[in-house]
């Protein structure tokens, strides 16, 4: 499989941003998750090359929202990439990183409008983007969550989420936000 380089991905991020403001935002935010993922790859048995790019990459369907639900971005993302022949290794980190996964249960019990499937980190990497991207909120202004914030705020989803979440934090830790926070100027929250 071949892995699209940095270069690669920000022409994608120019090229399907639709506004200069949309790029900032939202390129901006796919580098800081991949800046949070590269903390926990001392280790890690994971494709690093792979993680990059699934960072970098899990949110081009934001560009394809327009009115949609936000929780689209997700599969509006994997459909984009794969409409450009990448391969679902790569079309899954955009599919499979919202929240702390979809399953088909979430889906049909909160009516939610994606097809009904599970969006389940299944590799290692996929695991990793998703829970990286835990800690940057895209809000405005943008922030640093710390990992008690993200457990307070992902609750309202349930109890599950809470525990799913809980899991990835004994597995990885949190990651240190003081230096990120310092050199954007976006608080911790």
């Amino acid at each position: 499989m071949q892995i699209p380089t940095d270069a690669e991905i920000h022409a994608l991020h120019r090229e399907y941003a639709p506004t200069p403001d949309a790029f900032d935002l939202v390129f901006e935010h796919c580098r800081l998750v991949c800046t949070v993922a590269e903390q926990f790859f001392g280790g890690m048995d994971v494709d690093t090359d792979l993680v990059r790019a699934g960072a970098l990459l899990h949110d081009i369907g934001v560009y394809r929202l327009e009115s949609s639900a936000y929780v689209r971005h997700g599969v509006l993302g994997h459909e984009l990439l794969a409409s450009l022949g990448f391969p679902v290794e790569i079309c899954r980190f955009a599919s499979c990183h919202t929240g702390v996964g979809i399953t088909r249960d979430d889906v049909m019990r909160q009516a939610l409008p994606i097809p009904v499937d599970d969006y389940l980190p299944r590799t290692p990497e996929e695991e990793l983007v998703l829970y990286a991207d835990k800690f940057h909120s895209k809000r405005t202004p943008p922030v640093f969550l710390t990992g008690d914030t993200y457990a307070a705020e992902v609750a309202r989803f349930g109890p599950d989420k809470v525990r799913a979440f809980g899991m990835l934090r004994q597995r990885y830790g949190d990651p240190s936000l003081d230096a990120l926070s310092a050199a954007t100027g976006y608080a911790v929250i």
